[in-house]
């Protein structure tokens, strides 16, 4: 079960049974501001604004939680598992609506557009549904050579990226069973992939412990944009919503958490703490806290981006910059 307690300038929950597995994602935040942690065969649901923790659900012994993921909006939470299974979830009633099948392979990445879940599993394939319709599924993406291990659908939800490890990012539509983009140029597994919420196309993707990379590209252009060794497997990547910066996560070998400005790729903050990698990641709904997870079964949170009111005219600053950068 999740213990609370505060350590200085940030705050510690103990997740025992947190998995250290690269290929799941297992930490959401809600648009409610409620955390959900998949904690072996047990979902958790702490409640940022009460501190209350909630046993959502047990998969008993014969399963494991490999994926979290919160609608959009609302108290819908989907739950991908070790059998090949997505659960649907009230959170609010800590209630199962449904559950839906297809993937032969465990689930590890989940993502929302919507009513549409597109769920990613080891069995290289990607499922989307729509939890409106009375089908499992309603469209089979193929593209992959091996295991899914991220999933992240653009803010104006018509582009979903996918990363592999095949090496492989690619990029889809909202109507295509074949990707639209393929990406080939990381040399390991790409778990990391995070849309800008600032400028429309431009898509950020990490490489892992064989590739150490950032890469930028712009989807509308299809073109590679840059590239920054960080020196470190990269776990995560997440775009503040407040300011032009997004924020990273590493495994072997130094375990850190780095701020970045873009585009110039400045180091603003690394952060330092966890005694294994960082695999999880997620931001609060203002945007300005990450929470992070790893093997060494706690979530820390980190208080890394400023609020939107006071650097509005800062992040316009920014954006300009950045998309004079997309078309030079």
């Amino acid at each position: 079960m999740l213990v609370v307690c505060v350590c200085l300038l940030w705050q510690v929950l103990d997740a025992p049974a947190l998995q250290d597995d690269f290929y799941l994602n297992l930490v959401d935040w809600s648009s409610l501001n409620v955390l959900a942690v998949g904690l072996g065969n047990c979902v958790y649901l702490w409640n940022a604004c009460s501190s209350k923790v909630t046993k959502l659900c047990d998969l008993g012994n014969d399963d494991c939680v490999c994926s979290v993921g919160w609608a959009q909006r609302g108290t819908l939470l989907a739950v991908g598992t070790n059998s090949g299974q997505v659960q649907i979830w009230d959170a609010s009633q800590c209630k199962m609506i449904r559950t839906m099948e297809g993937h032969r392979l465990r689930v590890g990445a989940l993502a929302w557009s919507s009513s549409l879940l597109s769920s990613g599993g080891k069995d290289k394939n990607i499922y989307q549904r729509d939890i409106r319709a009375q089908d499992d599924f309603v469209s089979k993406l193929s593209g992959h050579k091996s295991e899914v291990c991220g999933l992240k659908w653009s803010y104006d939800n018509r582009e979903l990226a996918s990363g592999g490890n095949d090496n492989r990012l690619l990029v889809w539509n909202q109507h295509s069973t074949q990707p639209v983009l393929k990406y080939c140029e990381h040399t390991a597994a790409v778990k990391a992939i995070a849309w800008s919420p600032h400028v429309h196309g431009l898509l950020a993707s990490g490489g892992g412990t064989a590739d150490r990379c950032i890469r930028f590209w712009n989807t509308t252009t299809n073109s590679h944009l840059s590239c920054m060794d960080t020196g470190s497997q990269v776990c995560n990547l997440a775009w503040s919503k407040n300011v032009n910066e997004l924020v990273s996560t590493h495994g072997y070998s130094q375990n850190q958490i780095i701020v970045w400005r873009y585009p110039t790729m400045s180091k603003l903050a690394t952060l330092t703490g966890h005694t294994y990698r960082v695999l999880y990641l997620a931001i609060s709904p203002d945007g300005q806290t990450i929470v992070t997870g790893a093997g060494d079964e706690t979530l820390r949170f980190w208080n890394v981006f400023p609020s939107l009111k006071s650097q509005v005219n800062h992040s316009l600053k920014d954006i300009e910059q950045c998309s004079s950068y997309l078309l030079d």
